[in-house]
């Protein structure tokens, strides 16, 4: 699978521009500011019809105008698949497929899998639990519809819950067997989730750690650790231990929602004892483990976009990088930098087909 074609209309900084592109390794360069960011936020938006950087599609049109629209010519199983993604102020997002428009956006994920590694992507070290769950949840509703819709499914009921519990507290009142209505739905849904969850990360965790072996060639070992409530009991008990303390803050406390992921380096917590460069090559491993996990599920590569992602990396590093992309094809590649140098240098030592775009 690749993108062919990419054109943008109104879309952030762009007014009208049309890309063709190599199938094999794309690299976009520029000064900050130029637009090559939103260049890799449009293909993932064609992917998620949703921005990455700024999910308010409002904020996604460019200056002084109304709509914006975004069309990829994809090129898949031997045939071409069309994807238009458009939005005007005041109406709803509109995507379509070959000419017809989804009724539920939500069908359209994972048509295009699509792996981004991003600045932003550090975010998964120093931000809470819920940022982390996203990213593995983001993973496994790629490929597992069924995931996808009890999560959705759990979110929404534990709101609903959330509310009640607010309710009681307001009006000095309580019923237990409202709130064991929603209790009995989250359980349905919990297990599931944390099942599939589990089973994600136990196959997930050597593939990434393999990956980081590489990149850093034997010299620092990684790993990760799955933390949820539901390992050692079951969530009903969870509800039913939890109910006073519930009640005072007025929100659900425990249940898969309150998972986590713990992040090490060489036994020690990354986000205290990494430098930049190790952080960044942790998060790298992070989303090349996430795209073997894709790819190895699909039968196909995913698409690949690296965002000024070699960024505080040496140049051993980025070649490592590199290397290991080509090394095991990993299909269609969309790469910014503002070090044309250092990108030409490295890409000049491996195989691949290359296309360069100067903004």
């Amino acid at each position: 699978m690749h993108l062919k074609q990419l054109s943008l209309t109104q879309y952030k900084n762009f007014s009208s521009k049309t890309f063709d592109f190599d199938p094999n390794i794309n690299c976009f360069i520029g000064d900050n500011g130029v637009g090559k960011s939103n260049i890799l936020d449009a293909i993932y938006h064609l992917s998620f019809c949703k921005s990455y950087f700024n999910p308010i599609s409002l904020q996604n049109i460019q200056i002084g105008n109304d709509f914006f629209v975004i069309k990829g010519l994809y090129e898949k199983n031997l045939r071409e698949e069309k994807i238009i993604c458009s939005f005007k102020k005041g109406q709803k997002k509109i995507i379509k497929r070959n000419g017809k428009a989804y009724k539920k956006i939500s069908k359209h994920i994972g048509l295009i899998p699509t792996v981004i590694i991003s600045p932003a992507d550090s975010d998964l070290i120093t931000d809470g639990s819920n940022t982390r769950r996203k990213f593995i949840d983001s993973v496994i509703g790629q490929t597992d519809l069924i995931f996808l819709n009890k999560l959705l499914e759990y979110n929404k009921i534990l709101s609903q819950r959330n509310s009640l519990l607010k309710y009681f507290a307001l009006n000095n009142t309580y019923d237990s067997n409202s709130l064991q209505v929603y209790n009995d739905q989250l359980v349905e849904r919990s297990k599931i989730i944390f099942n599939k969850r589990k089973a994600f990360m136990d196959s997930f965790i050597p593939v990434f750690s393999n990956i980081y072996k590489n990149i850093s060639q034997g010299n620092e070992s990684v790993s990760l650790s799955y933390i949820s409530q539901l390992e050692d009991e079951s969530h009903s008990n969870l509800l039913d231990e939890s109910l006073g303390k519930d009640k005072m803050f007025q929100y659900t406390t425990t249940g898969p929602h309150k998972d986590d992921i713990i992040l090490f380096l060489n036994d020690k917590p990354i986000k205290k004892f990494g430098s930049q460069g190790q952080q960044k090559t942790f998060l790298i491993a992070l989303k090349l483990a996430q795209f073997d996990f894709l790819e190895n599920l699909n039968g196909y590569s995913p698409l690949l976009l690296f965002d000024d992602a070699f960024d505080k990396l040496d140049q051993k590093r980025v070649i490592q990088i590199l290397s290991l992309v080509d090394k095991n094809y990993f299909g269609q590649i969309f790469i910014t930098d503002t070090h044309e140098e250092r990108i030409i240098k490295a890409l000049k030592k491996i195989k691949s087909s290359y296309e360069i775009f100067r903004l």
